[in-house]
C-alpha cells in the first residue's frame, strides 16, 4: 500500500516545531547578546534582556510539545491503518 501523505503536507506539530525554532533562535541570540558584554567588561544590559534570554527554554518548550503532538497523531494513524 503506497503512504497518501504528500512530501509538501504539513503533519500535525510541524507548526509548532518550526515556532518553537524560530523563538528558541531568538533567544539565543538574545543571550549571546545579554552575555557578551558581560564577558568584554563593559556595561551590562538591562535586566530585561536576561529575560528574553528566556526564550531559549520556551522555544524548546513549543519545539517539544510539537514533536509530541507528531508522534500522538502518528500512533493514531498506525492505529487507524491496522
Amino acid at each position: 500500500m503506497r503512504d497518501k501523505t504528500q512530501t509538501n503536507s504539513a503533519a500535525p506539530g510541524d507548526r509548532l516545531i518550526r515556532v518553537g525554532a524560530v523563538v528558541f533562535f531568538i533567544g539565543a541570540v538574545a543571550t549571546v547578546v545579554t552575555v557578551a558584554p558581560l564577558l568584554l567588561g563593559t556595561t551590562p544590559f538591562p535586566t530585561y534582556m536576561f529575560g528574553l534570554s528566556m526564550l531559549m527554554g520556551l522555544g524548546f518548550l513549543i519545539a517539544g510539545v510539537g514533536v509530541l503532538q507528531s508522534i500522538a497523531a502518528g500512533r493514531r494513524q498506525a492505529r487507524a491503518g491496522q
